[in-house]
């Protein structure tokens, strides 16, 4: 090995096209004598094309204190390992980072590896002009929790940028255009692959337009998201949704129609106009 030794390396693997992998990391994973894997069988045809003689060791998110254990003792006795998620880099939004934490706790040696990464990939391409982005990866899969991530990061004014898998997709978007209102949607799915897409579209519209065709709901998805307008963090919505309560207008209705005029969160305004009420 050109590389230092007894070193973790931090590999990140292709998100689906094989020539994405660089030079480098075809290297690392040709000469470690272990590869710390997400997926061993996952991973096995990718190993096996590169001609990479390592043996595996299973590093999931069900056991990565024992795996983390193995791996210190590999480094420890002077042998270097390599680690793997299915895809794109380990420790984002995939197992690692537990780990990585215990390799560096231990004394021994990290060396990360750039590489494919579907966040940052799909961000290059969605043609959002915020200045800066917030990556959350993956919200809560039940519907209150995830709500309630999302009312946390409704006056974000950086992007937002989300995993979601294809069985949630739907109730995501749905929670999203709840949340936000009138916001820019760029939707991403399959990265890389035969079937890439990257579509724009305001959040509003994005429910119907996945519904459209079965096929838009298939694969692993990037959400991106516009920020948050400076309207709307200024209180716009609450100074419509005041004059409309002013006006005798009930609560649900005002906090719809404040939605609709400034497009800040209907929830939002809802659980404020409740609060004007009774103040």
């Amino acid at each position: 090995m050109t590389e230092e030794s007894a070193a973790l390396y931090v590999v990140p693997t292709p998100l689906g096209n094989l020539a994405d992998l660089t030079r480098r990391a075809e290297e690392i994973l040709r000469t470690v004598p272990w590869i710390a894997a997400e997926d061993t069988r996952h991973s096995g045809p990718l190993l096996k094309q590169l001609g990479a003689p390592a043996r595996t060791i299973p590093a999931h998110q069900h056991n990565e204190h024992e795996a983390a254990a193995r791996i210190v003792e590999k480094l420890r006795s002077g042998e270097a390992v390599a680690l793997i998620s299915d895809a794109g880099t380990p420790g984002i939004s995939d197992p690692g980072a537990r780990i990585v934490a215990a390799v560096r706790a231990a004394g021994c040696k990290v060396v990360p590896l750039p590489g494919p990464c579907a966040a940052t990939t799909a961000l290059s391409a969605s043609g959002l002009l915020d200045e800066h982005f917030l990556f959350y990866g993956f919200l809560p899969s039940k519907g209150g929790q995830r709500r309630q991530a999302l009312e946390a990061l409704r006056e974000q004014s950086c992007a937002l940028v989300f995993y979601e898998a294809p069985h949630r997709v739907l109730e995501t978007v749905e929670d999203m255009a709840t949340v936000f209102g009138e916001r820019t949607l760029v939707i991403a799915r399959e990265l890389t692959k035969l079937f890439e897409s990257i579509h724009s579209l305001p959040l509003a519209e994005a429910l119907d337009w996945l519904k459209e065709d079965a096929n838009r709901q298939r694969g692993e998805f990037v959400l991106m998201l516009s920020g948050a307008p400076a309207e709307t963090e200024s209180g716009e919505g609450e100074r419509v949704l005041k004059l409309l309560l002013a006006e005798g207008l009930p609560v649900k209705q005002a906090a719809k129609l404040a939605s609709t005029i400034t497009g800040a969160a209907k929830n939002a305004l809802y659980e404020r106009a409740l609060l004007l009420r009774r103040q």
